[in-house]
């Protein structure tokens, strides 16, 4: 089972004169994915009590993602209010004292031996106590658990840089896999090309660094020549949950190739890297063809 340790959250929706909560979060969008491509997939982040944290819960089930580690709160779900300023959306988060920004490291369970994996990620990582509690997971965990990292990085949402960069600096080294978009390169290292910023993250540690790039498909960084393969062509209804849904058929396919083991990774071959980030376009492409994160199910991929 994967464990994806991460956000949720409510996106307050502009809907004419009104807003439509949809259930999101980054994380939370792989969790879901992972779960509708019939991963096994566990999830831990708090969900509250309240009726949002039962909008959270019911696409969780449906998609058969194991939530026995999610601590329930009486506090509040994080909300995501949305406007748009001249077609751009902007963000206006409720987040203080929320159910999961308050997750603490004295919060992370001694994880059970159905765990095979860790995936963690987003804004969870930037604020504090939810931010040095998934550190704590990884921390405690990467030793004998292979952990995929995509900080999703939103400069809006971070108050204090020096102080994420130093959490990214602690816990990039831990991952055995570390995806990137163009935009987070930029944010870590101004000023350099995407690939040579990868490089620099891939000499942090990690086995390998996913390079993703929209429409210009995805590359993969490691010890060996790097991969490539091309974004799948399709119309575009929006891009969002597209990098999500990729980080699931990144980890889908290393499931289903026997590699997703600390070991496995270590013997890795631009093959098997190869497969996964096809995996990953294909089912990201499904994703951008219909409104909103709406990954896709087993029997919606191609044969």
């Amino acid at each position: 089972m994967i464990l994806c340790s991460g956000e949720s959250l409510i996106d307050m929706v502009p809907e004419g004169d009104t807003f439509r909560p949809l259930a999101g979060g980054a994380v939370y969008n792989t969790a879901i994915a992972l779960g509708r491509l019939g991963t096994p997939t566990g999830y831990l982040w708090p969900i509250s009590r309240d009726p949002f944290g039962e909008l959270l819960l019911a696409p969780l089930t449906e998609a058969g993602v194991d939530t026995g580690l999610c601590p329930r709160s009486d506090r509040l779900t994080t909300l995501a209010l949305v406007t748009l300023s001249d077609g751009d959306a902007v963000y206006s988060f409720y987040d203080e004292g929320s159910a999961g920004r308050m997750l603490s490291p004295d919060d992370i369970p001694t994880l059970p031996d159905r765990i095979e994996a860790i995936f963690a990620g987003g804004i969870s990582l930037v604020p504090d106590p939810c931010g040095a509690a998934v550190e704590t997971l990884i921390e405690r965990n990467h030793d004998r658990l292979p952990v995929m990292i995509d900080p999703n990085i939103r400069p809006f949402f971070i108050s204090d840089a020096d102080a994420f960069r130093a959490r990214l600096h602690r816990i990039l080294p831990q991952a055995d896999i570390v995806k990137l978009s163009t935009d987070d390169l930029e944010w870590l290292h101004p000023g350099l090309a995407p690939e040579d910023a990868a490089r620099k993250v891939l000499e942090l540690g990690p086995r390998i660094v996913l390079l993703t790039g929209g429409a210009s498909g995805a590359r993969a960084l490691w010890s060996g020549e790097t991969v490539s393969a091309p974004a799948i062509r399709t119309d575009v209804a929006d891009t969002i949950g597209a990098g999500d849904t990729f980080n699931a058929g990144v980890l889908a396919s290393l499931r289903r190739q026997g590699v997703l083991s600390k070991n496995g990774i270590a013997g890795i071959t631009g093959e098997q890297i190869h497969a996964a980030l096809t995996l990953g376009a294909q089912a990201a492409a499904i994703t951008v063809s219909r409104p909103g994160a709406n990954p896709p199910w087993a029997h919606e991929m191609p044969a």
